[in-house]
């Protein structure tokens, strides 16, 4: 498994191979708002010189957002892990700032592979009607909380009547909210968001803002936007994983492009291979990993992590290959309940014949589909 000392060299040998080659362009993403009006980022990441024996396609598309979340891809992507596995098929990373567009790419054929929440990787399945995608693996779990500000809000019970945000309508962190408002007797419209409890949709980029304002009294946010409130003076009130048989809970989902994995198995398998691998690393070295993801982080957004930000976070967040499937029927069945999602069909969402594979090469147990899986 790599040191920082191997990293750097190995990035450092990566830019003269790219000066030699006379830079490779940047790659960008420019998609139509969808969905809930999300976009896909700009992405300022250059390809990464590849090496060794091509597989069946020359390159492969990996989305993902730049949250901690999605450590693996930050993680893997950062430390050459996921692009050694490859060999001489290059990494054409691609970053997103929610879900529906991520889904839009993989389904326009503009992405191969995604890191993607659990709500947009059901909806995606549903709206396709099971043609599109499959969700290859796990990623985390974990890390989301419900920050509050300590002045206005001191129990659960003075949530009733306040205004908390979340980062989209209908996505992980709206449902795993609006199950909770229900499971207190409160009502709330999901549409509007307008009820015992006001749901204000707010994009994460903003939320701290808004905080810092006064336009919320609090948030059902992903990390590292919970510990960024958190260092405004909120304060956790409740830590998701405690609602969890297990205290765990799918977070962040690898998917694939339906017709990528059936042409380009091998790729794929190479690409897990790498999210093993970068995932074992992840948990054996947790203080060199929080510097690559912090480093990763800045590489995308020119701005890394404070220590009082990136600290409580990193921990928070469960690095795991397991998809954890029971859990992702669960959030199913939260967004029905909410009426934001009729009844789905989600047999069929699971491929983890690769992943087994692979963990099983690696001497590791087998992860389950929960009776979801392809035939």
């Amino acid at each position: 498994m790599p040191a920082t000392r191997t990293s750097r060299t190995t990035r450092t040998a990566l830019r003269r191979g790219l000066a030699a080659a006379a830079a490779l362009p940047l790659l960008a993403v420019a998609l139509t708002a969808c969905g809930y009006g999300s976009q896909a980022a700009d992405d300022k990441k250059t390809e990464v010189a590849a090496e060794g024996r091509k597989l069946s396609a020359d390159t492969v598309r990996i989305g993902y957002f730049p949250n901690l979340t999605h450590a693996t891809a930050l993680v893997g992507l950062e430390q050459g892990l996921i692009q050694k596995e490859l060999g001489g098929t290059t990494v054409k990373p691609q970053t997103f700032n929610a879900g529906p567009s991520e889904i839009e790419a993989l389904n326009g054929g503009s992405l191969d592979i995604g890191f993607i929440g659990p709500s947009p990787s059901i909806n995606g399945y549903v709206k396709s009607e099971g043609k599109n995608l499959r969700i290859i693996s796990g990623s985390a779990s974990g890390g989301v909380k419900l920050v509050v500000d300590p002045d206005k809000i001191k129990s659960v019970d003075d949530v009733k009547g306040k205004r908390i945000a979340t980062p989209q309508k209908g996505n992980t962190q709206d449902v795993a909210f609006l199950n909770w408002i229900a499971e207190q007797g409160w009502k709330v419209d999901a549409e509007s968001g307008k009820g015992d409890v006001s749901v204000v949709r707010t994009d994460n980029k903003v939320t701290p803002d808004a905080y810092k304002s006064g336009s919320i009294d609090g948030a059902w946010v992903p990390e590292p936007t919970a510990s960024k409130l958190v260092s405004e003076g909120a304060e956790v009130l409740i830590d998701e994983t405690t609602l969890w048989p297990g205290k765990q809970f799918v977070i962040t989902n690898i998917i694939v492009s339906q017709t990528f994995l059936k042409e380009h198995p091998d790729v794929v398998e190479a690409v897990l291979r790498g999210t093993v691998k970068t995932n074992a690393w992840i948990n054996a070295n947790p203080d060199e990993a929080k510097a690559s993801a912090n480093a990763a982080l800045k590489a995308e957004t020119g701005k890394e992590l404070a220590a009082k930000v990136i600290d409580p976070a990193w921990p928070s967040i469960r690095i795991t290959d397991d998809p954890l499937a029971a859990t992702l029927r669960t959030q199913a069945d939260y967004a029905v309940k909410a009426k934001l999602l009729e009844q789905p069909d989600l047999n069929g969402i699971y491929d983890l014949t690769l992943l087994n594979k692979v963990l099983k090469a690696e001497g590791r147990p087998e992860v389950s589909d929960a009776g979801l899986g392809a035939e």
